[in-house]
């Protein structure tokens, strides 16, 4: 027996304001999300990248190609219904941030290291007064505690919609500080993403590729890219 899909029921997909944000009607009907909750969209530019998403469709609706809807769909069932629990997760990134855990050999690993990550830290320490403890080797690190606390004010800071887009940010690099300098502008997503790969590029280069772990490897660079992309429509960009 085959599997049922959902087809297109729909002529149009519009845009219109609505009560707290923006909604995107089907022929006139507001696009729920899975649990059944309004859809109700933060900015403008992501109702219109909804609505194109949903426009796109053909006969049969494919939501893998549809990112933009399904970001929003688990910023509304998900994220809003679990904000606390989401924030001290991620959070916790700062007590094992990859960025403060470095190499001790070879020489040229640690010096890339250094270089890309250092003033990362630096932004962060001074952006937040929170200092993070760099070691090398094996040996855990244990951060201040002000420090971790300054981290969680800041990730709390962020809404339903911006906090989905940072907790992918966070999990898919490793590091709570990288998300937060793309969440806020310090650093281009495509330059965090490439930063976050430091040791495993370091890796590859000593060994060579394999075609599955790369192949998984695009898979996570293009969902770190599109919550970049997500957090600049929560942002109204």
């Amino acid at each position: 027996m085959s599997e049922w899909k959902a087809k297109r029921f729909w002529q149009e997909a519009t845009v219109e304001e609505a009560e707290g944000g923006w909604q995107v009607l089907l022929d006139g009907r507001p696009v729920r999300t899975p649990l059944k909750s309004a859809m109700v969209l933060p900015t403008r530019e992501m109702a219109v990248a909804v609505a194109a998403e949903w426009a796109a469709q053909e006969d049969v609706i494919n939501p893998l190609a549809m990112p933009v809807t399904r970001s929003a769909n688990a910023a509304i069932d998900k994220v809003a219904a679990q904000h606390a629990e989401v924030v001290a997760m991620l959070a916790a990134y700062a007590e094992t941030d990859l960025l403060c855990h470095r190499a001790d050999a070879p020489q040229r690993l640690v010096d890339q290291q250094n270089k890309g990550w250092n003033p990362i830290l630096s932004w962060a320490e001074a952006t937040y007064s929170a200092p993070l403890v760099v070691v090398s080797g094996i040996l855990p690190a244990v951060q201040p505690p002000a420090s971790l606390a300054a981290y969680a004010d800041a990730v709390a800071a962020f809404q339903p919609f911006s906090l989905t887009a940072l907790h992918d940010l966070i999990t898919l690099s490793g590091s709570l500080v990288l998300g937060l300098s793309v969440a806020n502008g310090q650093v281009a997503p495509i330059t965090a993403w490439k930063l976050s790969r430091i040791d495993e590029d370091w890796q590859i280069a000593q060994w060579g590729e394999d075609e599955e772990a790369t192949e998984a490897v695009e898979i996570k660079r293009a969902a770190f890219l599109h919550a970049a992309s997500f957090l600049g429509l929560a942002q109204g960009r």
